[in-house]
């Protein structure tokens, strides 16, 4: 009797203290300004977020683990309340544990066994950045009922699931859920966050598609000495006058930020200190190092999917984690917020555990036991508060954790999302949503108010023109597309303003889907330049100038040139050829139509600098005298002038006009390919067409369907009917194996699930067995490979070095992927084993003789 009131006094006692912490909290809300209690009820309710009734859920078809706690799970509980009066005890002015709230059949569940782990048979999600941006996706937030107290209740990961909306720690029991399954080291956390944080506020945030990656400072080239290197050229610019224009330049860049600053401060004005700061429950996950060779701690806010460091300022405190095995209680200072905790689960002075490793019985402080009354009914209850605290945490309750491949494509609810940034918006599409293939679009603005329009991203799959991005410059309405590789005409990028001819237009290509290896074409009002990569003549670059339409600079005629611009100047540019001497190797070549001239310049040679060069300059028409001296030029350089070979620089001429022509002929190609380019893009454009995977079986049919005009609104449920007609039977091999088709006896149905259950069982060991041979294949591969390495490494060149390095890389991503696919088969073995047994025992043809069994 006297250890109840004592309990009792306790309760109350704590009961007066929230009630007064509750005053005193309304109290500074009440002296706040209107406009300050206006944001932080729109932050503690975002508008987006409609009322949800939670109330509507149907818990009538949940299994039975759902409703009732099994023996194991009430002792948990027993556990729980003992370690939480121990707690509350020992640290009286820390706030209550979040360790049972009821799910959603309003029935207790400690917190450790609401987690189920599950890995999901989709590559994306076996890796954490995958799992956070599907949870963060995939779920609508709802803010805490209070911004200050954790909820009272913590429904399942497939409830959250099914409604597609949930709380902070909602979101972090099925993201934790995910990320250990996955063989991440993972925890829920349960602590105290920023107001950004927990009402998912961004606005102030920079989008993280336009945060510049981290400058990695080059290091400095080495000089290789070479007696023949030409030195370079003296600087002959003024170093004041460079100074000078640094210096303007800071200002105005200091000028500019200073403006941005002032546009800031009257668009939008600093936040008020938020009254809340520092007791603003939130929760999130914890993914400490060593799995899945995680280098570094990290934290994981479930709301946005983004990593930050656990010195991040905006998580504020931690109260407790747990994961699936136990239950851990922070004992260290959180006056800096997390960035001085030491995450050392094992140290049991930094992390009281609820579940001691030992067999130790968990006793009451001394303290409490001398404030009791020590009558036999009390020493009876003594006796009962010892708890042994090594067992084992109990199996969730959760049923496994399915997600259908058309959820996880949908993602979002009705497919769409927006987040608000600083100076941005994000929308996301599912894809096949937009008819265009539009996924994702980010809208960059000039200032913090949203009118000025700077840049527009856009993001597509699925396009038959395998188009994968556009970005357009509002301010010079300058679209630039990027293509994946399998472009009808092999494009890979279209900088352009229109989409009409004699525009300024910038075609880069796959240079491997070329075979004149054209990389760049960049075609203007009056010129236009070929950039070539790697072609066996060295060239590497042509420049052609055009002429006005009106004007005749050339000869018209029928043919490819009658319909083109007239040509004025074709230069093409050579790499060296090491092949030939350098007076020889043709560096620069210009064909001068307008002045009838051809000017041919060599590579420079060895300690000179100036480059030989010839000047043709062509005959007059129908002049019958042949080839004169006039009619060449030539210098060469380090030579002495000397008798010209006539008949030679005829040949040369000749050769060179014939040239000529070829390379007319290739640009009036490259004209009109620039027009099919054009005409092919606007066709593109005008009727965009989507790919569908040959997997994709459902879409594929309806897409047939619908060409075929047979489309109809009981097409999904005929579809569903030929699907399961066609399913194979999987008991059929065994049933006829052992001829008993129809009605059978219990030993005939004990032996059918036996041979199908071996028969499994053999299959995944043979999987495993190769896949095991596979991996000491590769890993004795590389073994042989560095050994060959180290006994020939002296003799190899720096190119067979760079080979090497490269096949042991390949190696080694291969003998990755071969230990993480045997990690995953031996996880899912014994699962695909008992879902088969489960499946089994409820298939009709079996199930009475099983359970007479």
């Amino acid at each position: 009797g006297g250890r109840m009131e004592v309990l009792q006094e306790r309760e109350e006692e704590e009961q007066r203290e929230e009630e007064l912490e509750a005053l005193k909290i309304s109290g500074d809300l009440q002296g706040l300004s209107l406009e300050t209690k206006v944001s932080l009820e729109q932050a503690c309710a975002p508008s987006d977020v409609c009322d949800f009734d939670w109330s509507s859920v149907d818990t009538s078809q949940l299994p039975s683990s759902y409703k009732t706690n099994s023996p194991k799970e009430k002792q948990l509980l027993h556990i729980a309340d003992h370690f939480l009066q121990q707690y509350t005890h020992l640290c009286p002015d820390r706030k209550p544990l979040f360790l049972h709230p009821v799910n959603e059949c309003g029935v207790e569940k400690f917190v450790s066994t609401t987690l189920r782990p599950t890995l999901l048979p989709y590559p994306e999600l076996y890796y954490w950045d995958g799992c956070a941006s599907f949870v963060s996706d995939f779920l609508t937030m709802e803010p805490l009922k209070s911004p200050v107290t954790p909820p009272t209740s913590l429904y399942s990961p497939t409830t959250i699931l099914k409604a597609q909306r949930g709380n902070c720690f909602d979101f972090s029991v099925l993201l934790c859920s995910l990320l250990i399954g996955a063989g991440y080291d993972a925890y829920c956390v349960h602590g105290y966050a920023t107001r950004e944080l927990c009402t998912l506020d961004e606005t102030r945030e920079p989008c993280p598609l336009l945060r510049k990656p981290e400058e990695v400072p080059k290091e400095e080239l080495k000089k290789r000495s070479s007696e023949y290197r030409l030195k370079s050229a003296l600087d002959l610019q003024s170093k004041f006058e460079l100074q000078q224009e640094a210096k303007k330049k800071a200002e105005a860049e200091a000028a500019q930020k200073t403006k941005e600053r002032e546009e800031e401060k009257v668009l939008v004005r600093k936040p008020e200190r938020d009254p809340l700061h520092g007791l603003r429950v939130h929760a999130w996950v914890l993914v400490l190092s060593g799995k899945r060779d995680v280098p570094e701690t990290f934290f994981i806010n479930p709301f946005t999917g983004h990593s930050h460091s656990t010195m991040d300022e905006h998580f504020l405190g931690i109260e407790s984690v747990w994961n699936n095995s136990n239950y851990w209680v922070n004992m260290q200072d959180c006056r800096n917020g997390c960035k001085d905790l030491i995450f050392d689960l094992g140290d049991s002075i930094l992390w009281e555990m609820m579940l001691s490793e030992s067999s130790t019985p968990l006793q009451l402080p001394p303290d409490a036991e001398e404030e009791q009354e020590f009558s036999d009914s009390d020493t009876d209850d003594m006796e009962k508060e010892e708890i042994d605290m090594s067992f084992d945490m109990p199996l969730s309750w959760v049923a496994r954790i399915q997600i259908p491949p058309k959820e996880l494509e949908t993602r979002w609810p009705q497919g769409r999302k927006v987040i608000l940034y600083k100076k941005a918006t994000l929308e996301k599409w599912a894809p096949y949503l937009n008819g265009n293939g539009l996924v994702k679009r980010l809208t960059v603005y000039a200032g913090l108010d949203r009118t000025e329009v700077v840049e527009v991203r856009e993001w597509f799959e699925n396009r038959e023109d395998r188009l994968d991005m556009r970005e357009v410059n509002k301010r010079t309405q300058l679209t630039t597309d990027y293509f994946s590789p399998g472009h009808l005409l092999g494009l890979k990028a279209h900088t352009y303003t229109s989409l009409e001819q004699e525009t300024e237009h910038t075609v880069e290509f796959y240079v491997e889907a070329r075979a004149d290896d054209l990389q760049k074409l960049v075609v203007k009002a009056e010129e236009m330049t070929e950039h070539f990569v790697g072609r066996d003549d060295y060239l590497h670059t042509r420049h052609v100038e055009f002429g006005e339409r009106g004007k005749k600079t050339e000869a018209a005629g029928s043919g490819p040139e009658a319909s083109t611009r007239p040509l004025v100047q074709i230069k093409e540019c050579f790499h060296r050829n090491l092949a030939k001497p350098a007076d020889e190797d043709v560096a620069e070549r210009i064909f001068r139509m307008a002045e009838e001239m051809i000017s041919l310049t060599y590579h420079f040679k060895d300690n000179y600098i100036t480059a030989s060069r010839k000047d043709f300059f062509k005959a007059a028409r129908h002049n019958r005298m042949g080839m004169t001296p006039e009619m060449c030029t030539t210098y060469q350089a380090g030579s002495p002038k000397r008798e010209k070979n006539l008949l030679h620089l005829h040949k040369e001429l000749k050769e060179l006009t014939q040239e000529e022509m070829r390379v007319k002929k290739q640009v009036w190609r490259a004209e009109a390919e620039v027009l099919n380019i054009l005409k092919i893009r606007k066709n593109e454009e005008a009727s965009v067409k989507l790919s569908v995977s040959v997997c994709d079986a459902e879409r594929r049919l309806q897409r047939e369907a619908r060409v075929n005009g047979t489309m109809s609104l009981s097409f999904p449920l005929q579809e569903k009917e030929l699907r399961r007609k066609k399913e194979l039977d999987y008991l059929e091999p065994f049933l006829i194996r052992t001829d008993c088709r129809g009605e059978m006896s219990k030993e005939q149905a004990l032996q059918v699930r036996d041979e199908c259950l071996s028969d499994l069982k053999k299959h995944l060991t043979n999987k495993i067995k190769i896949i095991q041979a596979r991996l000491e294949r590769e890993m004795e591969e590389l073994q042989k490979q560095n050994e060959s390495f180290q006994e020939h490494q002296c003799r190899l060149s720096a190119e067979e070095e760079e080979a090497f390095r490269a096949r042991c890389s390949e190696s080694m991503f291969c003998i990755r992927i071969a230990e993480e696919r045997l990690h995953r088969e031996k996880q899912e073995a014994p699962r695909k084993y008992f879902a088969l047994q489960e499946k089994l025992h409820n298939d009709p043809r079996l199930a009475e003789h099983l359970r007479q069994a």
